[in-house]
């Protein structure tokens, strides 16, 4: 089980995170988040796969995004079309791309059939006010309609409270890549609580791939 540590932006955190060796780490490019990022990344371990965080960016501004930081992910969070992602994908970037949907009680997943030939991962995300980090879970139940074969990443409100209902729905067959973890790890937005990001990752080890 992999995880990815979210919404990241202060120099020092990053680097304390980093330490913790998450398989991601996602940097959010949208000036409506709290979370927004501005600046340089610091030197990190190679292993952990910077992800850049877009919501219903240009093309354009993605691939400068990519080849400033080196992102070897991209995160869609917003109302992207397929055609917007076989166009991305077209272009040689060397990265993964992951597809968000937000769900709260119910979700047509007939939807994400299109979507499966330009992307590597579905992330199903809380539906809430705000383009993610609203702080709770959706009815995780509804995963249990998923008919694709395509590996998702689960979001959106996990924390160390949710270890155990993770573990749970980890014993399903459902096809489950990695945990995205983001503001119930937070002491104010962007900056990570490294003693409850600790606590979860032991809480977890045992599950991880």
């Amino acid at each position: 089980m992999k995880i990815k540590v979210c919404g990241m932006r202060d120099a020092e955190n990053i680097k304390a995170v980093a330490a913790l060796q998450p398989d991601y780490m996602g940097f959010i490019f949208y000036p409506k988040s709290p979370r927004n990022f501005e600046g340089e990344i610091p030197e990190i371990d190679e292993k952990i796969k910077k992800t850049g965080v877009f919501v219903n960016a240009s093309i354009d501004f993605i691939i400068e995004k990519v080849n400033k930081y080196a992102f070897k992910a991209v995160q869609l969070h917003g109302t992207e079309s397929v055609a917007f992602c076989q166009e991305l994908n077209s272009y040689d970037l060397n990265i993964e791309l992951f597809k968000v949907f937000s769900i709260k009680d119910e979700f047509d997943f007939s939807v994400l059939e299109n979507y499966e030939p330009f992307v590597d991962c579905f992330l199903f995300d809380t539906k809430g006010k705000d383009k993610g980090g609203n702080g709770y879970t959706f009815d995780w139940s509804v995963l249990k309609n998923y008919s694709s074969k395509k590996p998702f990443i689960l979001s959106g409100g996990i924390g160390v409270d949710e270890v155990e209902k993770v573990k749970e729905i980890l014993q399903t067959d459902l096809p489950i890549y990695a945990l995205d973890i983001n503001s119930k790890f937070e002491t104010e937005p962007a900056v990570k609580d490294i003693a409850l990001l600790q606590q979860f990752f032991k809480e977890i080890k045992g599950i991880r791939a």
